[in-house]
């Protein structure tokens, strides 16, 4: 099956809306909450030790203020992740699934090709997978990515079968389709392709 009439144009128009937003949040407001951090960081190395009235205070004030732009900048990060992760565009599925391995703790092993294969698809592809590990908590799970053809193939096993509703929620937008197999212990290989565009 491939991508292609109103419905896919859409779909595909959906994944390019993600990608802009999730860079305007990152060239926008993350950068100026970043150099808004950095400024205050130079206030507060340029009181004097001595000099002023009240300087540790305005120390301590100035750090409560750096802590609270940190923590709001990690949370528009998260955020912007949320969207589109910025590595998944920068250097694609395979890096971008082991960085959410390892951020979340996933008992994960990530086997994934180089190649690209759009925005649509890998990202289809990488909420599908993220919300199966979410889902897996501490059950191992293997992750495969490979291309076949015109299509990406996103392969996880052992996880829950009943999941195979939340990866179509992504794979079939795109026209992609979804195959659950296994090997009946409670566990299933489920198998998504994702037309890459």
């Amino acid at each position: 099956m491939t991508l292609g009439g109103e419905h896919g144009r859409r779909a595909q128009e959906v994944w390019r809306r993600r990608r802009r937003l999730e860079r305007r949040l990152h060239d926008g407001p993350a950068l100026r909450l970043s150099a808004l951090s950095l400024r205050l960081g130079v206030l507060r190395a340029e009181i004097p030790d001595q000099a002023l009235d009240g300087a540790d205070a305005w120390r301590r004030g100035l750090d409560e203020c750096a802590d609270e732009l940190a923590a709001a900048l990690q949370e528009l990060r998260e955020v912007a992740g949320a969207i589109y992760p910025s590595l998944l565009e920068e250097a694609g599925l395979g890096p971008a699934l082991r960085e959410l391995v390892a951020a979340t703790g996933a008992r994960a092993r990530v086997e994934a090709v180089d190649t690209r294969c759009g925005a649509a698809a890998e990202g289809a592809a990488y909420f599908a997978a993220a919300a199966c590990l979410e889902a897996a908590g501490d059950d191992p799970v293997d992750v495969g990515v490979r291309v076949e053809g015109d299509h990406l193939v996103l392969v996880l096993a052992g996880v829950d079968p009943g999941l195979r509703a939340t990866v179509c929620d992504e794979a079939e937008p795109l026209g992609g389709s979804v195959e659950v197999g296994g090997p009946g212990d409670g566990t299933a290989t489920i198998t998504a392709r994702f037309p890459c565009a």
